[in-house]
C-alpha cells in the first residue's frame, strides 16, 4: 500500500493543475496552439461601425421613400388643385373617363371647356388664352398634359 500512495502523489501544486486544460484561457502545455486573447475593444469598434454602416443605408431608404411619398401627394394635390379648377369652367358636355380635352379662357375671364385643340381651329381659336390640355382620370380628376403660356 505504501507503493500505491507513492504512484498517487502527485509533486506539481494543485492550484497550478487542472482536470479540464481545454476551459483554460491559455495554452496549457508546451506543444499547445498559440492563443491570443481576443481584442474586445476593436471586435466593438467593428461591430459599432458596421451597425451605424447599416443603419444608415436603411435610414436612407426609408428617406428616399418619403421623398417619392412627398412628390407623389404633391402630384395628387396639383391634380386634384387644376381638376377644381376645371370643374369651375362652363363644361356643355358629358366628359368620358379617359379622353382629352383643352380648357380656355374667354374674354369676360370665365373659363370654358372644349374638346377642340388650340392647333385644331379651322378659322383660329374663339376664345381669348389656351390654358391646358387635360385627360380626365379614372378618379374623375383631371392629368395635365400640356399647359399654355398662361396657366391657371
Amino acid at each position: 500500500m505504501a507503493e500505491e500512495k507513492k504512484r498517487k502523489f502527485n509533486p506539481i501544486d494543485k492550484d497550478k493543475i487542472t482536470e479540464s486544460p481545454h476551459n483554460l484561457p491559455y495554452a496549457h502545455n508546451v506543444g499547445s496552439a498559440i492563443i491570443f486573447p481576443d481584442d474586445k475593444d476593436r471586435i466593438k469598434s467593428n461591430a459599432m461601425s458596421a451597425m451605424v454602416e447599416q443603419t444608415n443605408l436603411q435610414m436612407k431608404q426609408i428617406y428616399d421613400q418619403m421623398e417619392l411619398l412627398v412628390k407623389q401627394a404633391n402630384t395628387l394635390k396639383e391634380r386634384v388643385s387644376f381638376s377644381e379648377k376645371i370643374y369651375g369652367a362652363d363644361i356643355g358636355f358629358k366628359p368620358i373617363t379617359g379622353h382629352t380635352y383643352h380648357l380656355y379662357e374667354k374674354e369676360d375671364g370665365e373659363y370654358v371647356m372644349s374638346m377642340i385643340g388650340p392647333k385644331e381651329w379651322a378659322r383660329g381659336c374663339k376664345y381669348e388664352k389656351f390654358i391646358v390640355t387635360a385627360r380626365l382620370m379614372g378618379d374623375h380628376t383631371w392629368e395635365v398634359l400640356e399647359k399654355g403660356d398662361d396657366e391657371i
